[in-house]
């Protein structure tokens, strides 16, 4: 079992690397929606950008440590650039939906590409930062 966990955890990581590497946006799904899965030493999140076009937009993340357990933050921020304009919309703080999960509702955004960035407070002590290009139609 833990074999298996580990294995999977290095394949994940293996794909998230080679997506960044293939692409500079994230992937979109059937449903028009956006999903990235974001990493780094601390934490994970699964994001999705639901509809991934043009408009009002619902961001939904789940949380999760590096060995794929539920990660209880403490709060969740979302930043949006506009990588064209350089436009930055003012940070959004999530709101929490589960115990590992966090929902922002974006009023409106353009078409073209985005950053994406997730301020993560973890502890009072612990923050993490990171970011994913996504694309909007």
């Amino acid at each position: 079992m833990a074999l298996h966990r580990t294995i999977r955890i290095v394949a994940l990581g293996a794909a998230a690397l080679l997506v960044v590497a293939a692409t500079p946006l994230a992937a979109a799904t059937d449903d028009d929606s956006f999903f990235t899965h974001l990493h780094t030493e601390k934490a994970m999140a699964n994001v999705t950008v639901s509809p991934g076009r043009a408009g009002p937009v619902e961001i939904t993340i789940q949380l999760e440590t590096t060995d794929e357990t539920p990660l209880a933050a403490k709060a969740v921020s979302v930043t949006l650039a506009d990588m064209q304009t350089g436009r930055k919309l003012a940070p959004v703080e999530a709101a929490r939906d589960g115990d590992d999960g966090w929902r922002v509702k974006v009023a409106q955004l353009t078409p073209g590409r985005w950053m994406l960035g997730l301020g993560i407070s973890i502890s009072e002590a612990a923050h993490v930062s990171v970011e994913s290009p996504i694309l909007i139609k």
